[in-house]
């Protein structure tokens, strides 16, 4: 049986996107790599990303875009390998790519281009990929590494975790990375679903199943209360984006966004109409006619569906004429400050990414390694460390995978 035991320098579990760039990377040191997948079609996470065209980077990307709870671990990853640096990848692979808005870099045609970069990487590198494989132990003796595999043993210097989080389990996704950091001894930040649809239930659900399909841009902020164990921050982080309701609750990029700092039982505050100051629109309709009502006023500035809803709910009818300056305020306040607090989010299922992971206390920042476990690493989604929408969690992936491979 030994030997049929293949020993390599290093193995990364996980060929999604930080496990193939970490080993095109490693394999240009000169190092037998072995990148293995219990998927058999590499890349799915990637494929589906920024509505199948892949957000590959963020070109404002800096430490403030994630969250973790040591806010300066990502510094050092993200210092040595910048978005420019992924850039010139894209750029020497000839794939075409645009800025849709906030930074935010995706390609021109689709994103199999950025999974053929990282597969055409790894194979120039020498890399051996191997799709489809299992691992059912990973253990480690005084000088190597043992694993397990439904194609046999594999031995290794140095193994590399790539597997993720939890989010989006149809395409295969897993708490394995959390399981093996937590067999070497290594803390678990709790996990949780993030940058997902946020859910509602009673009367507040009938309003969004009501609105389903309408859009705004909106501002969102959460209760700080319920958001300060992870951001450490006394202000509420707010995001101006677009909104949506559905048939389930709310989402849309800013929903997204605020998704990662909301908690059970906290509120969530939405400015309906940040670009309009409501109440000097309404001021200035009356003066213009105040025979007009004010549910016609008001879908003057906010969609229809949502202005009629909006006024059968508060009871705001009448003619503009009869509106006081107190009134018309009071309602604007409504719309600028509308407060509601969500039952839950659509989970795993439907979220971008997985909050929380292995303990950035139990990494080097500078190289991703385990502390106590020498030669075990971890990288990308799998740690504590998650990024705003809009490229940042890619930019993490290179980063992260690029700093192991420097150290191998």
């Amino acid at each position: 049986m030994a030997d049929n035991i293949k020993t390599y320098d290093v193995v990364v579990i996980g060929a999604g996107a930080a496990g193939l760039f970490f080993a095109a990377e490693a394999g240009k040191r000169g190092k037998r790599v072995l990148a293995l997948d219990h998927a058999e079609k590499l890349g799915e996470k990637i494929r589906i990303s920024g509505g199948g065209r892949c957000n590959f980077t963020n070109l404002h990307t800096k430490p403030e875009n994630f969250l973790s709870q040591n806010p300066k671990f990502a510094i050092s990853a993200l210092r040595g390998f910048t978005p420019q640096d992924f850039v010139k990848r894209v750029d020497a692979a000839g794939i075409a790519w645009h800025e849709k808005k906030l930074g935010g870099l995706f390609c021109d045609d689709t994103a199999k281009d950025i999974i053929e970069l990282l597969i055409k990487g790894c194979h120039d590198a020498g890399v051996t990929i191997h799709a489809g494989v299992t691992v059912g132990a990973l253990t480690k003796d005084a000088n190597s590494f043992r694993l397990l595999t439904n194609e046999g043993t594999v031995m290794a210097d140095k193994v590399v975790i790539a597997t993720g989080g939890k989010s989006i389990p149809k395409i295969g996704a897993t708490g394995f990375g959390y399981k093996i950091a937590e067999e070497f001894g290594l803390g678990i930040v709790e996990p949780r679903p993030a940058l997902v649809p946020l859910t509602f239930d009673g009367e507040l659900k009938e309003m969004t199943s009501d609105l389903s399909g309408v859009s705004v841009e909106a501002s969102v902020t959460a209760d700080p209360e319920h958001t300060m164990s992870r951001t450490k921050k006394k202000k509420p982080t707010a995001f101006r984006d677009g909104f949506l309701f559905t048939h389930r609750g709310l989402s849309g990029p800013s929903i997204l966004q605020i998704s990662s700092y909301w908690r059970e039982g906290g509120a969530v505050a939405v400015d309906l109409s940040p670009a309009n100051d409501v109440f000097e629109a309404l001021k200035e309709r009356r003066a213009a006619g105040g025979r007009t009502t004010f549910p016609v006023a008001l879908a003057e500035t906010l969609p229809k569906r949502l202005a009629t809803q909006l006024c059968a709910q508060n009871k705001w009818s009448g003619n503009l004429a009869d509106w006081s300056d107190k009134k018309l305020r009071a309602a604007a306040d409504q719309i600028h400050h509308w407060k509601v607090t969500p039952a839950g989010s659509e989970g795993y299922r439907t979220a971008e990414v997985t909050l929380g992971g292995v303990n950035t206390d139990d990494l080097n920042s500078k190289t991703m390694e385990a502390k106590s476990v020498p030669g075990l690493f971890f990288i990308g989604e799998v740690v504590d460390v998650t990024g705003w929408l809009g490229g940042y969690n890619f930019q993490w992936a290179w980063a992260s995978a690029y700093a192991a491979a420097q150290a191998i």
